[in-house]
C-alpha cells in the first residue's frame, strides 16, 4: 500500500514538473530571452567607413544578446547572393544588407521572406522587394548639402559632377539632391556629370581628368559624391596645380578625407551619424526577430512598397567646425586629422 502511495505521490511531482515548464530544475528560456540571430551581409569593406560599421554593428548587437553572422562579398554582386543564401540555410532570424547592386536583390529577399526571416535594407535601400525595415540618412538632402556646400565657395563658372556607382539607389538620390540645387543656380555650367562604377575612385579619377583635359582646366566647382570619389577628384585636380583651390565635396568623413579638409585641400564632408544608425539597426533587427515593429519616421517607395524607413540627419563638416563635429564627438582624434598640420594651428582642445 506503501509502494503505491509513493509512486502516486513521485507521478504528481512528475506532473507538476510539466505542468510548471520545470525540468531537473532548470528553466526553459522563453522564445524572448532566446539569442537572436543576425545575418549581416555587407557588399564589401573596402572603405573605412563600412569597417567601422562593422565592428559598431557587432559590439551593439552582443550589448542585446543578439549573435552576428557577418560576411562580405568584395564588391562582386553574385557572391553576395549565394552568401545570404548561406545564410539563409544557418536558421537566422533576420537578414541585415548593404546591398552591392539594390536592383538586383528582390531574389535573396523573397527566399528569406519563404524561410520566416525578416528582411533590413540597411544604408542602402534595396528596390522591388518586400523590405521589412530601412534605416540611412536622408540621401537626397545630402546631396543638396553637398551642392550648397559648393556654390556658397564657388557661386559661378563650371561645374563637374562625380557620382557614385549607378547600381546604388544612395548614388542615385545624391545625384537627385545636388541637381536640385545645381540646375536652380544660374551661376553655373555643369560640364561634366558622370557615376563612378561601385564607387570606384579609379573611375572617378578618369572622369575627372576627362573633364579637366575637356575643359583645359577651366573648373570651378566639384560636387564628388563620397569622399572616395572627392579624393580622385583632387588628385586630378593636383594634375593641374588646382588642389586647394576648386573648392570639392565629399561625404563619410573618412580619415583622408578630414586630413584633407584641415589641410584646405577639401571643401567639406557629410558626417554620417553612424553609431545612431547602428544602434537603430541593430535595436530594428531584434524587434524583428522578436515579431515586433520597429519604430519608423518616414516611408521610402522602394518600387514594390513604401517601406517604413528610420531616416537620420545628416551633418556638414568644415574646416570650420571639424572639431565641434567629428572630434568633440569621439568620432575622430585631434592629433589623427591634424597630424600633418603645424601644431600651432591646431584648434584648442
Amino acid at each position: 500500500m506503501k509502494r503505491v502511495r509513493h509512486i502516486v505521490v513521485l507521478a504528481c511531482i512528475a506532473l507538476l514538473l510539466i505542468a510548471s515548464g520545470c525540468s531537473g530544475g532548470a528553466n526553459t528560456p522563453s522564445a524572448h530571452e532566446q539569442k537572436q540571430l543576425i545575418g549581416l551581409s555587407f557588399h564589401n569593406l573596402i572603405d573605412e567607413r563600412w569597417q567601422r560599421d562593422r565592428d559598431m554593428f557587432e559590439s551593439k548587437a552582443a550589448g542585446l544578446s543578439a549573435d552576428v553572422i557577418t560576411v562580405e562579398a568584395g564588391g562582386d554582386e553574385q557572391k553576395q547572393l549565394s552568401q545570404i543564401d548561406q545564410l539563409l540555410e544557418q536558421n537566422i532570424d533576420v537578414l541585415v544588407v548593404v546591398a552591392q547592386n539594390t536592383e538586383n536583390m528582390k531574389p535573396a529577399v523573397d527566399k528569406a521572406r519563404a524561410k520566416g526571416v525578416k528582411v533590413l535594407s540597411y544604408a542602402r535601400l534595396m528596390k522591388n522587394a518586400d523590405v521589412d525595415f530601412y534605416v540611412s540618412i536622408d540621401n537626397v538632402k545630402a546631396g543638396e548639402m553637398q551642392a550648397e556646400e559648393i556654390l556658397k565657395l564657388a557661386p559661378s563658372g563650371n561645374y563637374a559632377y562625380i557620382g557614385g556607382g549607378d547600381t546604388d539607389n544612395n548614388a542615385v538620390l545624391l545625384r537627385d539632391g545636388s541637381m536640385k540645387v545645381l540646375k536652380a543656380s544660374s551661376g553655373i555650367t555643369l560640364v561634366g556629370d558622370e557615376y563612378s562604377k561601385d564607387w570606384n575612385p579609379d573611375e572617378a579619377l578618369k572622369h575627372m581628368r576627362e573633364m579637366l583635359a575637356k575643359t583645359g582646366g577651366n573648373i570651378q566647382g566639384v560636387v564628388a559624391a563620397n569622399d572616395g570619389t572627392a579624393g580622385a577628384a583632387i588628385q586630378a585636380l593636383s594634375e593641374y596645380g588646382l588642389d586647394g583651390k576648386v573648392p570639392v565635396s565629399g561625404q563619410d568623413a573618412e580619415l583622408a578625407a578630414l586630413q584633407r579638409i584641415a589641410a584646405g585641400k577639401q571643401a567639406m564632408t557629410i558626417y554620417l551619424p553612424i553609431e545612431k544608425m547602428v544602434t537603430a539597426t541593430v535595436e530594428a533587427a531584434v524587434e524583428l526577430a522578436q515579431g515586433k515593429e520597429p519604430k519608423a519616421n518616414n516611408k521610402v517607395p522602394n518600387g514594390l512598397k513604401d517601406v517604413p524607413s528610420n531616416l537620420l540627419e545628416p551633418v556638414v563638416v568644415t574646416k570650420a567646425n571639424l572639431k565641434e563635429t567629428v572630434i568633440d564627438s569621439g568620432f575622430a582624434q585631434l592629433e589623427d586629422v591634424y597630424k600633418d598640420i603645424p601644431k600651432d594651428q591646431w584648434p584648442a582642445s
